[in-house]
């Protein structure tokens, strides 16, 4: 179908041109309609698979034929990461630049200052990750009472990193009436918890299988001793000649030295995490992007909503500890109709969660062994504690500096209540 046939305003489709679009992906050809005849939705979708024009095109529309409320913020959309808002505020500008909407996006690691005298000349739409969001709303500095659509963007992964209070907070203060767009690639308990407290009848669109990766993503795993994982990366780098690589490891001190060791092996590399700052984490990525850098090694809170275009290859260094994170991770490759491989480096210490992530998957993962990397049978396998094995953390200095625990010490031992909000 065509975007020309999803009876979208002329301005929409001059932008929509102006990208070089002309057919609309499932996603969108199912979501649109919907949009813009005044529904609320529920809809699973895959990263890559164009959900973002899915809702900024009709919320855009909407707000174009909508009651005239200059400078109001009239369309409010909360993302999981900074990235992410990033991404979805570049596309309503792209897909807006037409319209004589103002946009506003509002995330943590910046200056609050310039976002108030930004938001105090009026803006149309707020892009927002949670804790920032809300730390304007404890200040005064933003007025959402009249918003007239909220869009929920990678909701699992906002409930993942422990927002569930902080939405609970902008649901309050959001007028009754108001259009609702709820976007989670996976739908747990608690995404349909959310959605039945949020969404009114809502129209439920599903363009793929749930929990399934993309079809274009060729997936393979390695199985290699951990002390051998970086030595087999840098081989593969260079064996097959890989010249755009995104690597995710667990944790920041993890990603940090693996990019120095990749850059001592010859390769160039920089790391993207949390501890970054703001301007650091948007020039790696630049840096990446245009090639001047062959490999980001990333976190996970890092790599969520990283858009790149014909990414060819992504590597899982470590596993993720949650299976739906796999998921997330490899659909950073073959993304708007391209190819893309997912290569994991397995140790004995992960098949437990590599059976987790088949088993989520519905099918096994092909294996091959590498020739020179064989697995020692005489190493056992040790419990992946805090991201880490135990193994690992006590090499750490010859063993001899105990690691400190990421949980406040407030909190260790306390299993129950919702995850600690992780500050976006």
């Amino acid at each position: 179908m065509l975007f020309k046939e999803l009876g979208l305003s002329a301005e929409l489709l001059r932008a929509v041109d102006q990208k070089g679009y002309s057919e609309a992906t499932p996603i969108q050809q199912q979501a649109i309609p919907h949009i813009l005849a005044g529904h609320d939705i529920l809809a699973g979708a895959q990263t890559g698979t164009g959900k973002t024009a899915g809702f900024t095109l009709p919320m855009l529309q909407r707000l174009q034929f909508g009651e005239v409320n200059r400078r109001r913020i009239r369309a409010l959309v909360l993302t999981p990461t900074r990235e992410l808002a990033a991404q979805v505020g570049q596309s309503v500008n792209d897909y807006g630049q037409y319209l004589p909407f103002k946009t506003a996006v509002i995330f943590g690691g910046v200056s609050i200052n310039t976002q108030i005298s930004k938001l105090r000349k009026g803006v149309d739409v707020v892009v927002a990750t949670p804790g920032r969001l809300l730390d304007h709303m404890q200040q005064g500095t933003i007025n959402l009472s009249t918003v007239e659509v909220l869009v929920l963007d990678e909701a699992d992964r906002m409930l993942d990193m422990g927002f569930i209070r902080d939405i609970r907070k902008v649901l309050k203060v959001l007028p009754k009436e108001r259009q609702n767009l709820l976007f989670s690639a996976t739908f747990s308990k608690e995404i349909k918890d959310l959605a039945a407290s949020t969404l009114n009848s809502p129209a439920e669109i599903q363009v793929a299988q749930q929990n399934t990766t993309a079809d274009r993503v060729s997936q393979i795993v390695y199985p290699v001793d951990k002390g051998r994982k970086r030595e087999l990366l840098s081989h593969r780098i260079g064996a097959e000649n890989w010249q755009q690589v995104l690597v995710f490891t667990r944790t920041k001190h993890g990603a940090n030295r693996l990019a120095t060791q990749l850059e001592s092996d010859g390769i160039t590399a920089t790391a993207i995490h949390g501890n970054k700052s703001q301007s650091a984490r948007t020039r790696a990525l630049a840096e990446f992007k245009r090639g001047a850098v062959r490999v980001l090694v990333a976190t996970d809170l890092a790599a969520r909503g990283l858009d790149i275009n014909r990414l060819p290859h992504v590597v899982n260094y470590e596993l993720p500890n949650v299976p739906e994170d796999y998921v997330h991770r490899i659909g950073r490759t073959a993304r708007a109709g391209h190819e893309g491989a997912a290569i994991s480096l397995v140790c004995v210490d992960e098949l437990k969660l590599l059976r987790d992530i088949e088993k989520l998957l519905g099918t096994r993962i092909e294996k091959e062994f590498v020739p020179g990397y064989e697995v020692d049978p005489r190493i056992k396998a040790e419990p992946i504690q805090n991201g880490r094995s135990r193994r690992s953390a006590g090499n750490r200095n010859g063993g001899a500096h105990k690691r400190r625990s990421g949980t406040p010490k407030k909190q260790r031992g306390n299993s129950g209540g919702p995850p600690r909000r992780r500050r976006a």
